[in-house]
This record gives C-alpha cells, sequence and structure tokens, in this order.
C-alpha cells in the first residue's frame, strides 16, 4: 500500500495563527484562531489538536509547509522555530511559503487581479500584485514593502479589477477607497468612457478569505514539494523583505 503524502502546514506570520493538515489531496484539518494571545502560546497545542483529530501521527507526517514571509518579525521565528524544531526531530523537510502567495491563494481562481497587503507599520505595507487563474499565483511585480499611495498607484497603471485582502485593509480600506473614487472622478471628466462604465474596480475580500489560512499554505505547500522545493530544516530562514525595529534602533543610535 502506498504511503501518504501528508502535509503539516503552519501560518503565524500575522494577527492570525493556523495549522493545517493536507492528506495528499484532501485537506483533512485545519485550526484558525484570531484572538490575542501570542503565537507562542497557541501554536503547539493547536497542532497536537489538529493531528489527533485528523488521526494523522506525527510521524506519518512527510513535510512542513509553512509562511515563510514577510510578515511579523516575532510570529515568523514563532513559526520558523515551531516548523524546525518538528522537521528535525521527526527527520522531514520544510517547505517555505510566501505569506503574500499564500493570501492571495484564498482567492484561487477568481478572473480579477489579487493584492494582498499586510501592515508593516511605519506607514507602509508589504503587498504584491498576483494573476490566480492558474494552479499557483503568479507574481506580476516583485515583493515588497511600500506606501499604500505607491501600490494604488502600480494598480491604477494596470487598469485591471483587484481584490485587496490581508490585515492592511482594515487599516487602509478608507484610503483605497479614496483613491480609486478620485481616479474615477477624474476619467469621468476626461470623458474615459471605458474607466468610468466599468463596474466593481475594488473588491475587499470578506473576513472569511481576508486572513491568513494554513489550508492555503498547504496547497501551495504540495505544489512546491512535488516540484522539488523542500528544503532541509536546518536551512530554513524567515524572508522579512525589511530590518526588524530593533536592528533599525540600533543602527540609529
Amino acid at each position: 500500500m502506498m504511503m501518504k503524502n501528508n502535509i503539516l502546514a503552519i501560518d503565524s506570520s500575522g494577527l492570525v495563527a493556523s495549522v493545517a493538515v493536507l492528506s495528499d489531496d484532501v485537506l483533512v484539518g485545519e485550526f484558525t484562531i484570531h484572538n490575542k494571545k501570542t503565537h507562542s502560546q497557541t501554536l503547539l497545542p493547536m497542532i497536537d489538536q489538529l493531528l489527533t483529530m485528523a488521526e494523522v501521527d506525527k510521524h506519518e507526517l512527510t513535510a512542513i509547509a509553512v509562511a515563510a514571509g514577510p510578515g511579523s518579525f516575532t510570529g515568523l521565528r514563532i513559526g520558523a522555530a515551531t516548523a524546525k524544531g518538528l522537521a528535525q526531530a521527526l527527520d522531514i523537510p520544510i517547505i517555505p511559503v510566501s505569506t503574500l502567495q499564500g493570501l492571495a491563494y484564498n482567492m484561487h481562481g477568481v478572473s480579477d487581479l489579487v493584492c494582498p497587503i499586510m501592515d508593516a507599520r511605519r506607514s507602509q505595507c508589504y503587498f504584491c500584485i498576483y494573476d490566480v487563474i492558474g494552479e499557483t499565483p503568479v507574481p506580476l511585480c516583485d515583493e515588497g514593502a511600500e506606501p499604500i499611495d505607491d501600490i494604488v498607484d502600480r494598480l491604477l497603471a494596470m487598469k485591471r479589477q483587484v481584490v485587496f485582502l490581508g490585515d492592511g485593509v482594515p487599516v487602509y480600506k478608507d484610503r483605497i477607497l479614496e483613491r480609486y473614487h478620485d481616479w474615477l472622478a477624474t476619467a469621468a471628466d476626461e470623458g474615459d468612457v471605458h474607466i468610468v462604465n466599468t463596474a466593481g474596480w475594488i473588491t475587499f475580500a470578506d473576513d472569511a478569505k481576508r486572513y491568513q489560512l494554513a489550508s492555503s499554505v498547504a496547497a501551495l505547500g504540495r505544489v512546491l514539494y512535488r516540484d522539488g522545493a523542500a528544503i532541509p530544516a536546518a536551512d530554513f530562514t524567515p524572508v522579512y523583505l525589511r530590518k526588524s525595529q530593533a536592528e533599525r534602533e540600533r543602527e540609529e543610535r
């Protein structure tokens, strides 16, 4: 009898802590919590409960897919430490998955552009722009950290409908709406019928899909594992994109 590929997925890159188990092509369980407890308190108990309920022994795991960043420095470090500890103990590899690509996968199959935005503080967002029609989200730009106005400028230049999601939405929604309102008003003044007559230039994902989901990390992890992107646990490091606040303050001193 062939052994199943059981992938444990972990995402603690933002406000949400989420874990999932994918057995071959079947999502057998997901546990997501969005409260004020720290991920160091919740992550391991969530994994233990999930594996128990899913009836998957930890020794049956094939690999661990983990949201590799960008995101919260503390959250990424907790997720990395948890994934590396488990992977090394079980002698299985880690599959790094972009946090932003994982978020974009929440909207898999929609025809609009998808733009995940994560609040990076200092008036910036971590972001990328994706086409999500295919098997995995295809990035149309490099991942980065930019002010929301610069991100909107990129999207306006592309003149395509877009879905926004991520924890940056509650922070920047009003500004995004204001920028698009101004853009449409200018288009109307200039007689650009194509822009003015296209309804719904922007959509904001609802709460069920707005935040990180380990099931999306697992789905991408399955594809990456198939394509040989798994790495030894000792080689895994998170992707921060920016220096931490402590590092910046040290340099300023």
